[in-house]
């Protein structure tokens, strides 16, 4: 496990309920990894990511540090043969990405993109039943989260989350789960017209608010915006409307209205988790730490690494959710190079695939 914060809140419990065995941490701050790696029952504290790949025992890293850090990471692990999770947002760039993609797949290992929310019921199921014909042809998307987690002047943050240059911010932060939802759901994107805000009283270069429009190759016309500075009570949306009906998720409920009514989708056992599990609360220091307090995350996390385990022993997965690999971190990559290319122009519509970099 590389990454002592998120690492240890998420991932080594998401591991071991997996059925992993985790055989050593990697950190930093040698103190910090070491009283983690007690914390946590694991034996191996080390500084070093070359050190814990040579431990006995250990075929994959998971990786859950700075995104600026990533591509380093991940290139020595896969170098070294190791089967590798690697967190979003994936790298800095789409050209990073590729650069991560391409040394994994020569090296012949399991790779997966930390996206989670493929396995939370709500999100899965949406994608199911919209996969089905329920609402016809999908045309209209709308994906709203705005949240009081950084109003606050006082916040707090890691250093690199609020500085722009290390891949800090609120879009990398969260827009990487919402591209990669409306990916799974409606369809590829084809372009974006994007702006990038900071809403809160804070000296950063990194944003805390996004606006995105947005047209998949479908057709599918829609709208991403998030706010995590936005002082009032959370608002929530997601909306996907078609030529038949609409569908919308509150929580992991999944709602469908068409000309015979509204009504709940039942979550089939095929896609049931484990419910909410929360991390320590005494670890919980930081606005950032805040963002995983409510262990939402355990139970489409366990069901990722309980998938990574099978491809790394060879068994068959479910075809639905199917899990998200370093190529859609690659494509992820992409929608986030064009936003990032339409806010720094003013908002000008920029196509997938005319971005730099």
């Amino acid at each position: 496990m590389v990454g002592t914060g998120f690492g240890c809140l998420t991932h080594v419990r998401a591991l071991r309920a997996a059925g992993f065995e985790v055989h050593a941490l990697v950190g930093r701050d040698p103190d910090k990894t070491a009283e983690r790696a007690a914390r946590f029952e694991i034996p191996n504290a080390m500084t070093s990511l070359a050190d814990a790949v040579a431990v006995p025992g250990v075929d994959a890293v998971a990786v859950a540090t700075p995104p600026h850090t990533h591509a380093a990471l991940v290139l020595e692990a896969v170098g070294a043969g190791k089967h590798v999770v690697c967190e979003k947002p994936f790298a800095r760039d789409a050209a990073e990405a590729r650069k991560m993609r391409d040394a994994a797949d020569a090296a012949g290992v399991v790779h997966l993109l930390g996206s989670e929310f493929r396995w939370a019921p709500g999100q899965a199921l949406a994608a199911r039943v919209i996969a089905g014909g329920a609402i016809g042809e999908p045309r209209v998307g709308t994906f709203l989260l705005h949240m009081p987690l950084l109003a606050d002047p006082a916040a707090e943050v890691p250093g690199w989350w609020a500085d722009a240059d290390q891949g800090g911010g609120w879009l990398g932060a969260h827009a990487p789960h919402v591209i990669d939802q409306v990916r799974v759901t409606l369809g590829e994107f084809e372009g974006v017209s994007a702006a990038l805000a900071l809403v809160a009283d804070h000296p950063w270069s990194a944003e805390d608010s996004y606006t995105v429009h947005f047209r998949l190759r479908s057709g599918v016309e829609g709208i991403m915006q998030s706010s995590a500075g936005d002082q009032v009570p959370p608002l929530l949306c997601t909306r996907i409307v078609g030529t038949k009906g609409s569908l919308w998720i509150e929580g992991d409920a999944v709602w469908l209205a068409d000309r015979d009514g509204a009504r709940q989708i039942p979550v089939p056992d095929d896609l049931q988790v484990a419910p909410p599990d929360p991390p320590p609360s005494d670890l919980m220091t930081t606005a950032y730490d805040f963002m995983h307090s409510t262990g939402i995350d355990m139970g489409p996390y366990t069901r990722l690494f309980t998938t990574f385990r099978d491809r790394i022993l060879g068994r068959p997965v479910p075809e639905d959710p199917v899990p998200a690999t370093f190529a859609d971190a690659v494509a992820d990559m992409d929608v986030l190079d064009a936003i990032r290319q339409s806010a720094a122009s003013g908002g000008r519509w920029v196509e997938l695939g005319t971005t730099s970099g």
